[in-house]
């Protein structure tokens, strides 16, 4: 597979936007290894390369370990792997992101909401939503995966 365009140089006002969003997910006060997870969990629903490549690497990086990794795609039979708080994140995640199948029900939402504050959940339906829209930048332009250029 190859690059369609380079979407960032083609227009890089719109990137720079999408930059923003991002910009302020770093230092919006939820832990970056949440929303690590959220990205990646997204990126595999969609089924991005480039993405999966990227946040797995993210992860990895920040110390997630192999064990925790491999068992985001089954989070729900994870059992104790994953904490309250990142079941419920990847829970909203997987709502927000099939919204279209999902309609995001009512007990989603109370669940999300029972968890985070109103801003946590803001900030959180940000990044699932900002990852929405990389992916499918990555997935429309056939953005290549970093694995690619080690094989």
């Amino acid at each position: 597979m190859s690059n369609r365009i380079d979407y960032a140089k083609a227009s890089p006002e719109g990137y720079k936007a999408f930059g923003g969003v991002y910009a302020s997910l770093l230092k919006c006060g939820l832990p970056q290894e949440l929303i690590n997870l959220v990205y990646l969990r997204v990126s595999q629903i969609n089924g991005c390369a480039y993405c999966i490549d990227m946040h797995t690497r993210d992860l990895i990086k920040g110390g997630l370990s192999i064990e925790k990794l491999v068992l985001i795609p089954v989070w729900h039979d994870a059992g104790r792997v994953f904490t309250t708080r990142e079941r419920v994140a990847l829970s909203w995640a997987e709502s927000v992101t099939r919204v279209a199948e999902s309609g995001v029900p009512e007990a989603a939402y109370e669940e999300a909401a029972a968890e985070f504050t109103d801003k946590e959940l803001a900030d959180l339906t940000y990044a699932i939503g900002l990852m929405n829209a990389f992916n499918r930048f990555g997935i429309a332009f056939r953005s290549t995966p970093a694995a690619a250029a080690i094989v």
